[in-house]
């Protein structure tokens, strides 16, 4: 049964959209960070007896850690991620929350704002139910929308034996994900006027060589490769820059490309694919692999699976379903920290995108389903005997 009245829980997440989170990088112009919103989960959260702080990643980019429990058992870390992208292009007023039937409109509503308020709402929970054998802990990120640092931190720092990401997937549960992988590739050639054919080398035409040999790899080779809850792996190039004027041969081509990788992949075997049909097509060109993430997949017999289920059974009398997902999370960096991990959150729309809503009940059950699966979790191993 939820402690936490089902009221509370709508206007904790109408209070949380109204404060401007957008992530920094993304939208510099916009004059935001995530200060302003981990500040308030803190002071939200001690009103509510569970102990929380703002621990700084970098200046202005804080997350929130909070616990509750002895700890004197296994730990469940809730995860959520405190930014937003920005509001350029909005429909609709992206920090006053508007509630039509069971939808809650405003940027972030979904994505990802009701995951915190799930996760702190379970938190008070379990801090107004009494003494927790084991301890619950509370990871609220920050820049997930670009480049992670936060959950990069978290894991540094705090470890746990389980972890549930609420990101929003209507209420299906998420058990893997493709990762990423970017690299800059450089062509060169010889700067000439553009009259003297007899000396000048288009940096540009062996990148089109280049190009044309990546997208045979993907559309024939990578597509083929597909794993059953996240597809195939795929490749695009995604960025171009060359040349110095109309006139001039130009002396070198800048591409960025982006491969998307699976599980079972490997990331050295997937370059040296990539660089043979760079070479292929331009001998000498070069290629700086300067950013990658890995895939995340969850071992279908982890503990943290089985009460997910359970816990879901419990309340719809059906169990969820297992899913994957293309695009990549914060996941995969606590599965790659040694912390089984999955996925479930609320139902919406319009995630990045002018409009933005989630559907409130989706939330209230996702709650429920969180304070459950914390519970027995926190209980130990024997709770689900003879699952």
């Amino acid at each position: 049964m939820l402690i936490f009245p089902k009221s509370n829980v709508l206007e904790l997440l109408r209070e949380l959209i109204r404060i401007p989170s957008v992530n920094p990088t993304l939208a510099p112009e916009e004059g935001h960070n995530e200060m302003k919103i981990a500040e308030f989960a803190v002071e939200w959260l001690k009103k509510h007896n569970v102990d929380a702080r703002i621990e700084l990643v970098e200046p202005g980019r804080p997350n929130v850690f909070a616990e509750v429990g002895d700890g004197d058992g296994p730990t469940i870390c809730l995860c959520a991620h405190l930014d937003t992208v920005g509001t350029a292009g909005m429909e609709i007023a992206p920090f006053e929350p508007k509630v039509e039937g069971d939808r809650v409109y405003g940027r972030g509503s979904c994505d990802m704002k009701a995951g915190i308020a799930t996760i702190m709402s379970t938190a008070a929970t379990l801090a107004a139910a009494g003494s927790i054998k084991g301890k619950l802990i509370l990871a609220l990120v920050c820049d997930e929308e670009y480049a992670s640092i936060g959950a990069d931190h978290y894991v540094l720092h705090h470890k746990a034996d389980a972890c549930i990401l609420t990101e929003p997937s209507d209420l299906k549960m998420v058990i893997a994900h493709r990762g990423f992988l970017w690299g800059k590739v450089t062509t060169s050639g010889r700067s000439a006027h553009g009259s003297r054919w007899d000396l000048g080398n288009s940096a540009i035409s062996k990148m089109g060589n280049v190009i044309v040999g990546l997208d045979h790899l993907d559309k024939n080779v990578l597509r083929n490769r597909r794993e059953d809850l996240v597809g195939p792996a795929s490749m695009h190039v995604s960025l171009i820059n060359g040349g110095v004027g109309v006139s001039t041969y130009a002396p070198d081509c800048q591409i960025h490309i982006e491969r998307r990788t699976l599980p079972s992949e490997n990331v050295d075997s997937i370059k040296s694919e990539i660089e043979r049909v760079i070479q292929n097509a331009s001998e000498g060109s070069l290629i700086d692999w300067y950013f990658q993430r890995a895939p995340f997949s969850c071992d279908p017999n982890e503990l943290i699976i089985k009460h997910v289920t359970e816990s879901y059974k419990s309340l719809l009398s059906r169990e969820p379903e297992r899913v994957g997902w293309g695009f990549w999370t914060d996941a995969a960096i606590f599965q790659q920290a040694g912390i089984p991990t999955v996925n479930i959150g609320a139902s919406g729309f319009g995630l990045h995108e002018p409009v933005e809503w989630v559907d409130f009940e989706s939330v209230f059950l996702n709650t429920n389903i969180l304070i459950n699966t914390a519970k027995t979790f926190l209980k130990g191993k024997e709770v689900i005997a003879g699952i």
